[in-house]
């Protein structure tokens, strides 16, 4: 039987002593952890606890009894209920120092490797407005935050498009001003919410399956190009024609601009049929002097300007002289491989998703790059001793799995390979840990650079430049 929420306790007086994973802050209670979201270093908090585990307790503030000379004024108005930037109330200095810290931490503790001095975390030059992708959500009730709750009264059952509340997938917070992603971002939200409100379109109920409106999701590029996907949960062709072409004549900015009839019980849109219904069926982003199509499904590192530096620190730990053969694995749409191109022999890339590697192609005829080839497939199926030995053993390998690593099958054939460098690019360094361990019989860890791609949040990408023991 589930534990009664008043046997839980309210813990006065807990000073907030340092960070932790996932956003949250961490004090001690009677040698108990105690993990509270929204903290900082320095603060002493009254928190009532709402989960217990054997080896910690997690809570909320109920109230300060003193804020942290540390702490920052959070510049969002959603702060602290959309979840999605929970470390606003940290100086950006501490942010990255933490990120460090995190890195060092986990390549230790679950490594267990000899490492070299990590290096200070590569600072993202812009920390708001600095997304390129946003995706929104419908909903036909808005989430009330706590305080609306507590003053009680009548307060209208209104629709919301935002943001999804953290753990909970019917459960959308409505968004006025998002300090995320440029304009027109918030205009073309707002507007979209606007127009469908007053012309009577029903929004989406995700538990009930029903509804017209179901998401949106704008993507903009640093050459002022703007694509916009419009989801919607049926199929009523008047209703979805007027509001495409009312977006397109009210933003002339939208270069390209899509509409999905989703009728599935899931968000994916991957198996989805885009209709572009005006404009380009693509935008265009650029990279040094290299141009990518960026389609509707198309991947690419939501924060353009920080993946031009994270893609310098992995091509700079290649050490590419001309003469290389590298394997570019887990390519995505080729953005790696296509941007180390000019400076070796040959690339050969390796992608799960058929379309990206279809980009990955159009991306290197895009840019006049005769030196790649692409192969879609799975990554445990592809890489072979045999598909080595067709395309040439790699001299350098660059690794940029998705979050859960690298396979170890994998693993096996690139220690049979036996390439000179791996620089291996993580959005996890927890598994990344678990793979350089399994690396480590064979190669030493040269240079560990962190790079902040998500300011105000948790998460951090790491690069390591694995050099083969002699």
């Amino acid at each position: 039987m589930a534990r009664k929420k008043a046997d839980y306790p309210l813990i006065e007086g807990l000073e907030i002593t340092a960070l932790a994973a996932e956003g949250k802050a961490m004090g001690r209670w009677n040698d108990v952890v105690v993990f509270v979201p929204m903290t900082v270093p320095g603060d002493v908090v009254d928190v009532q606890i709402r989960s217990k585990r054997r080896r910690y307790m997690e809570g909320y503030v109920v109230c300060y009894r003193r804020r942290s000379p540390m702490r920052e004024e959070p510049f969002c108005e959603h702060f602290g209920v959309c979840g999605g930037c929970k470390w606003q109330n940290l100086p950006y200095a501490e942010q990255l120092r933490f990120k460090r810290e995190q890195v060092r931490d986990q390549l230790t503790r679950i490594g267990k490797i000899e490492l070299p001095e990590i290096r200070e975390c590569l600072p993202s030059e812009e920390t708001r407005f600095y997304r390129n992708k946003l995706e929104f959500t419908f909903a036909d009730r808005r989430w009330l935050t706590r305080e609306e709750v507590a003053a009680g009264g009548d307060i209208a059952a209104e629709p919301a498009l935002g943001f999804h509340i953290p753990g909970m997938f019917d459960k959308v917070l409505d968004i006025r001003n998002c300090r995320l992603q440029p304009e027109p971002s918030n205009a073309i939200r707002l507007e979209t919410r606007r127009f469908c409100l007053e012309h009577g379109y029903t929004f989406y109920n995700a538990r009930e399956h029903r509804g017209l409106m179901r998401n949106m999701v704008v993507r903009t590029s640093s050459t002022g190009e703007v694509m916009v996907i419009v989801v919607f949960g049926a199929d009523e062709p008047d209703k979805i024609g007027a509001l495409t072409g009312h977006l397109a004549s009210r933003f002339p900015e939208i270069t390209s601009l899509f509409y999905v009839v989703n009728t599935k019980w899931n968000d994916s849109l991957g198996d989805q049929r885009m209709i572009c219904c005006h404009g380009r069926d693509h935008i265009v982003k650029r990279m040094e002097e290299l141009r990518f199509k960026i389609g509707p499904k198309s991947f690419y590192q939501t924060n353009s300007a920080q993946a031009l530096r994270l893609y310098r620190v992995a091509r700079d730990f290649a050490r590419l002289t001309g003469e290389e053969v590298l394997y570019d694995l887990y390519t995505g749409t080729g953005t790696i491989a296509n941007f180390c191109a000019s400076r070796c022999r040959r690339v050969v890339g390796i992608e799960y998703v058929p379309e990206a590697i279809a980009d990955a192609k159009v991306n290197s005829a895009l840019n006049g790059i005769v030196n790649t080839d692409f192969y879609a497939g799975d990554m445990k199926e592809v890489l072979s001793d045999g598909f080595i030995g067709r395309n040439g053993r790699p001299d350098v390998v660059i690794l940029d799995p998705p979050r859960a690593g690298v396979d170890e099958p994998v693993i096996d054939v690139l220690l049979r390979a036996a390439p000179q460098r791996i620089v291996y690019v993580s959005c996890n360094p927890a598994t990344q840990a678990r793979d350089l361990a399994l690396l480590d019989a064979a190669y030493r860890v040269e240079a560990v650079q962190p790079v902040d791609m998500f300011p105000h949040t948790h998460h951090v990408e790491n690069v390591v430049l694995l050099e083969r023991r002699e």
